[in-house]
């Protein structure tokens, strides 16, 4: 990928800065049509000739049309890949009724079918696209990269004394009865012997991931866990639980606003923002993942849950549409509607946490035997033939 240099930048901030007048629609317009402009200058220039361009979507907007473009000019293949459509992100903010809304749905459709191939990542997609666009497309369901597996104890360890350094959650709630051993919240390591076991009483480690936009309401779980917390002050035999939230996002700071008036005694929530070889690390060291992306389309599946799939890690995931197509309610988690039925879920899931094997257990076991195609592996099954047969 190419950088532009500071030259270029500021060029585009100035021609951008002379259109700032007028409506709003004025200058979203003139906004996406200088963005094509270079856009397409940046790909005829600086591209060589593709046989084919594949792009996603969303954000297509100016994408689709400029791909369109460049590929007329090349006499090169357009693929779009479908994770959802940028109409619906854009009525989040503005309402399904809106102008701008309603071009970029007249465009999605209009450019959309004018691809020569087309992947989406639901069946329920895959028959939208057909019946509302008339756009035949091939599901292609997302899948995890190959370095999503379950951690071994002794990465689990080095990860958690390297958050310890930073989050108050991962440090130790004793001290260690030998003088030889290292500790974390979670584990604790022999260092003459160099072995690592789980500490007696560990917390039980829930993690979530977003990117703090509309679509992910995060007062649900913030509710579910005022009512794990009320369950343990009633007597129910719970653990402790450690709630690691990563991410960043438009919404973080208002979130991070509604954590900091939460009285917890038995819950620690933390909102890092992790170094990407430590996210699939801490998918695979966790003890329960909780996924609440509302698809706005109700037609796209959310990645990260794919991710903990990947980590054998069981997920409770909040309901819409489609989302039976990949988690499997009392298979390989929980599917929930509401702030009561999560907790009553944690709840369930973690009585008699650790010693207890129950349904978490059970979840894990059929993660593992399940063994899912990783990324190549579904892209030479699916895309590779596609592609072939249509030479």
């Amino acid at each position: 990928r190419k950088v532009r240099a500071p030259g270029e930048l500021r060029c585009s901030y100035r021609v951008l800065s002379c259109f700032a007048v007028g409506p709003k629609l004025f200058q979203y317009v003139v906004k996406v049509v200088v963005q094509a402009i270079q856009l397409l200058y940046a790909m005829l220039r600086k591209v060589d000739r593709p046989s084919y361009i594949l792009l996603q979507n969303p954000p297509g907007l100016p994408g689709i049309a400029v791909a369109w473009v460049a590929c007329l000019f090349w006499r090169s293949k357009l693929i779009i890949d479908w994770h959802n459509y940028g109409y619906t992100i854009m009525s989040l903010s503005h309402g399904r009724n809106h102008p701008l809304v309603q071009i970029a749905k007249w465009y999605e459709k209009l450019f959309g079918r004018l691809s020569d191939y087309n992947l989406c990542v639901t069946n329920a997609m895959k028959e939208d696209l057909w019946v509302n666009c008339n756009i035949k497309a091939v599901t292609l369901y997302d899948k995890p990269a190959s370095y999503f597996k379950e951690t071994p104890l002794e990465l689990q360890h080095r990860l958690y004394m390297k958050l310890a350094k930073d989050y108050e959650p991962f440090k130790p709630r004793t001290e260690s009865v030998s003088s030889d051993a290292e500790m974390s919240a979670f584990t604790e390591m022999d260092e003459k012997k160099g072995h690592v076991i789980k500490t007696r009483g560990r917390p039980a480690l829930l993690i979530s991931s977003t990117s703090w936009t509309e679509d992910e309401d995060f007062s649900v779980l913030l509710k579910a866990l005022e009512d794990y917390e009320r369950y343990i002050d009633e007597g129910v035999k719970l653990p402790s639980l450690v709630c690691v939230i990563t991410g960043k996002g438009p919404l973080k700071d208002y979130y991070n606003g509604l954590i900091d008036k939460l009285q917890f005694k038995h819950i620690q929530i933390c909102t890092p923002w992790l170094e990407a070889e430590d996210y699939p690390l801490l998918l695979g060291s966790a003890d329960l993942g909780v996924c609440l992306h509302k698809s706005s389309s109700g037609l796209d599946l959310p990645m990260k849950v794919v991710d903990m799939f990947g980590c054998c890690l069981p997920v409770c995931a909040i309901y819409f549409e489609c989302l039976h197509e990949l988690v499997k309610h009392n298979e390989n988690g929980l599917v929930f509607r509401d702030s009561n039925e999560l907790a009553q879920q944690l709840k369930m899931l973690f009585l008699g946490f650790p010693t207890l094997e129950g349904k978490l257990h059970n979840f894990r076991k059929n993660l593992r035997a399940s063994r899912q195609l990783r990324w190549d592996e579904s892209w030479d099954r699916t895309v590779l033939p596609l592609l072939g047969q249509n030479e």
